[in-house]
């Protein structure tokens, strides 16, 4: 038999010891827990007594001053920490009416809307509806929680669904006219084969990124775009002043863009968009050289010698990839607007792409994740307003703000009409 070494027995205390501290703090954990959450219903509990007390007075007092009576007690529940609790409210009848008066704490929990709340934040950051239980400690802590008080998978659903849509209905009509937008960014996602969203991002002139609106569509055809234009016109989106419109590239973001804004108005085809068609048609010995071009065109600041030096790339792949040769040719002028107006490198860096836009979607898609089938059209539309609006949470001031007042300079100038040149008077005579 070997003998038990100090160093072994003192190994053995070590682990004996963490394992005790280790329990020693769960307990304390659970413990905090279950402080917290009675605490706060405690301090509810405190409230209605003292909404009651100043209309009522104290219990089993005579106060002819005050404007109504006790009349014992009641229970009730309310939405708290994602489930409902059951507590005791005391009542107050008016002595002129006799009807009961309302608690102010009461009336302001019932209507806050905490349970809406929950639900949509838990949902919104993945939680499954049939895991939702799981994330509510009502229980653990010792508060009444019983079966049905709205922890159920429907009773989520439900409150999910009727949060997200009031909300929709309040940001898809909210005014716009107040936001000093210069860019509005304009991109598809698609949810399923069939069905797709638009959605919009503006940015304004101090730089900071709001969601716009969004619509649903079967493709992104100009009648789907011209819903979400004519959307924003009518909550005062200003259609006379030239702003800085970023697109994917789809024809018909373009075609409803110029018909409603006017054909001189500046567009930006997303750069990024256009290097990865090109990269995906073409054989990948060419993928060197011709990125080198495209970021070399981009670089420049003379938009006459970068549309050169991409033709010069077009005629090169004229005859090896003709297709290819098109698509670089095809909407060359949007490709350069940035450039055009003039806008500093720093800042054309953000505005060459449709990258704001594509990191709300990647949040969309990520909020969306749990969604195994889309039921109509409706649901998706709620899903996706909600994704935006967590996106928008998020978004961080666009890096180069401090330059987007050239940017607001170039785009006056872009749309001032021309001076007319001076009526020689002798011919004028003639």
């Amino acid at each position: 038999m070997k003998k038990t070494t100090t160093s072994q027995l003192a190994l053995t205390s070590q682990n004996d010891l963490r394992g005790a501290v280790a329990g020693a703090w769960e307990a304390v954990g659970q413990s905090f827990d279950q402080f917290c959450l009675l605490a706060g219903v405690s301090a509810l509990s405190e409230m209605l007594e003292s909404d009651a007390s100043e209309l009522a007075g104290e219990a089993h007092a005579r106060n002819a001053d005050k404007p109504g009576h006790r009349w014992g007690t009641t229970r009730g529940r309310l939405g708290f920490q994602g489930g409902k609790v059951e507590l005791a409210r005391p009542r107050v009848r008016s002595k002129a009416t006799g009807k009961e008066m309302p608690l102010p704490s009461w009336q302001e929990a019932a209507e806050a809307g905490w349970l809406d709340e929950w639900a949509m934040n838990l949902m919104l950051i993945n939680v499954a509806t049939r895991k939702f239980g799981r994330a509510v400690r009502l229980a653990e802590a010792g508060v009444p929680s019983e079966d049905g008080s709205g922890l159920s998978k429907s009773a989520v659903s439900r409150r999910f669904k009727a949060l997200t849509e009031a909300r929709m209905g309040e940001w898809m009509a909210s005014d716009l006219s107040h936001l000093d937008l210069l860019v509005i960014q304009i991109d598809g996602l698609h949810m399923t084969d069939k069905l797709l969203m638009i959605g919009a991002v503006g940015i304004d002139i101090d730089g900071h990124k709001h969601p716009l609106g969004v619509v649903e569509g079967a493709t992104e055809n100009a009648a789907t775009v011209q819903a979400l234009l004519d959307n924003l016109i009518e909550r005062g989106l200003d259609p006379e002043v030239c702003r800085l419109f970023i697109v994917d590239g789809a024809k018909a973001l373009s075609k409803a863009i110029r018909r409603t804004f006017g054909a001189d108005i500046p567009i930006q085809r997303c750069q990024v968009h256009k290097a990865r068609n090109i990269a995906e048609r073409i054989d990948p010995k060419h993928h060197a050289a011709i990125r080198h071009a495209l970021k070399q065109a981009w670089k420049l600041d003379d938009a006459d010698k970068a549309e050169r030096l991409l033709r010069n790339l077009a005629r090169r792949l004229e005859l090896e990839a003709p297709g290819i040769s098109r698509t670089i040719l095809e909407g060359l002028d949007e490709i350069l607007t940035v450039i055009r107006l003039g806008v500093p490198p720093e800042l054309r860096r953000s505005l060459a792409s449709t990258n704001i836009i594509e990191s709300m979607n990647a949040v969309i898609r990520q909020v969306c994740r749990n969604v195994k089938r889309w039921r109509d059209a409706q649901m998706a539309l709620r899903w996706t307003a909600a994704g935006m609006l967590e996106a928008g949470k998020g978004f961080r001031r666009l890096k180069a703000y401090k330059q987007l007042p050239e940017l607001k300079a170039a785009l006056e100038k872009h749309r001032a009409p021309e001076t007319s040149a001076p009526v020689d008077p002798l011919a004028q005579a003639a």
